[in-house]
């Protein structure tokens, strides 16, 4: 069979993480990369063993036809326009987090995808972690009972050096809980089955970025917060977030209790080297089990998320190959970036938001 040519919108630091990705993948091969940033679009020909064609503007690249997936990693504010213009070609798509910068776009997007021939696939990697996706797996099995509270904490370091710094400043990224936690988002709603109805969030800019300034200006994205999702059914999640938090062993840690039981697990931070991660039950009976969940060293080596880049990419292709719908959808990259939006809303309101104010 022949291989699944990718092309690359955006060679970025996410970019990278792909292209080493998709190298470990026999039946696929990146094809052309498109990026106005010469620097960038070197480091990512470096990864590769033969040159592929590269071009300095999307369309053009488009328009030669080369790949058979479209790939956007490109800065957030750009999704949106870039989306229309690969929408015409009818071809495959995975668009990197968050989907758009605001609601308003995800919705028109979703419009326009109606009855589109390809798969749009959103890429929310988190779900792909093998710790995050055997804790999903036991709280669908419901080893723990019915689930009554999930809380995710991320504490990690802080948003890394763009081009032109671009993510310093919520109007180009939608707000730290837009670019950075929609991957959370769309966690709790995955694992809780159920949809969002309000959100309560108290956050704040108190450490990173304070001492820098871009054309007059100094950056305004949130560096912590607490964010707490009510859902439908009854179910609540709490995210803790802090990016001035370099120095931790384990940069995800999530909790899920049930009626029954309790579920831990965490993933390891890249500078920890840890390759496994542990999976804890605690019963309310007195019993406990523990499972050791391990990844392959050179999937770790590929990407700063624990391996989920890879195992996504292997469910993106087995899609196409079965053509099946995406296992992240348009809608679940939408509905991430509105609790997103009603989170950065509530802490500058200081009050509860419901989504409903965010989707209509």
């Amino acid at each position: 069979m022949e291989k699944i040519k990718y092309g690359i919108i955006g060679a970025g630091t996410m970019a990278r993480e792909h292209v080493q990705n998709i190298a470990l993948i026999e039946k696929a091969e990146v094809s052309c990369f498109a990026d106005p940033h010469q620097p960038s679009l070197d480091q990512c020909q470096n990864l590769l063993d033969t040159k592929v064609p590269e071009f300095k503007n999307h369309l053009e690249m488009i328009d030669k036809n080369l790949a058979d997936v479209y790939l956007i990693s490109s800065p957030n504010f750009t999704h949106i326009q870039i989306l229309k213009d690969v929408m015409k070609s009818g071809k495959h798509i995975l668009v990197e987090k968050p989907l758009c910068t605001k609601t308003a776009d995800c919705l028109e997007i979703q419009k326009l995808s109606k009855n589109y021939p390809g798969i749009i696939w959103t890429a929310m990697e988190y779900r792909y972690m093998p710790p995050v996706s055997k804790f999903i797996e036991l709280i669908d099995r419901k080893q723990i009972g019915d689930l009554k509270m999930l809380s995710i904490r991320e504490h990690r370091f802080p948003f890394l050096k763009k081009i032109n710094d671009w993510n310093r400043f919520e109007k180009f990224t939608g707000g730290t809980l837009v670019e950075k936690c929609c991957h959370f988002f769309d966690l709790m709603r995955f694992i809780i089955k159920s949809e969002p109805i309000s959100v309560y969030a108290s956050g704040k800019q108190d450490v990173n970025h304070l001492d820098e300034t871009y054309n007059g200006k100094t950056p305004d994205i949130i560096d912590n917060a607490y964010v707490i999702v009510n859902f439908a059914n009854g179910t609540r999640s709490l995210l803790e977030l802090c990016m001035f938090a370099e120095n931790s062993e384990m940069q995800e840690e999530l909790t899920a209790v049930g009626s029954i039981g309790k579920l831990e697990t965490a993933v390891p931070s890249n500078e920890s080297g840890k390759l496994s991660s542990v999976l804890r039950i605690g019963m309310r009976n007195g019993e406990t089990k523990k499972e050791n969940i391990e990844v392959d060293k050179k999937i770790i080596e590929a990407g700063h998320h624990h391996g989920s880049t890879y195992y996504e990419h292997l469910a993106f292709l087995n899609a196409i190959k079965n053509k099946s719908e995406p296992e992240v959808s348009l809608n679940d990259g939408l509905v991430a970036v509105a609790i997103g939006e009603a989170a950065e809303k509530s802490i500058k309101e200081g009050r509860l938001v419901f989504i409903n104010e965010i989707l209509n």
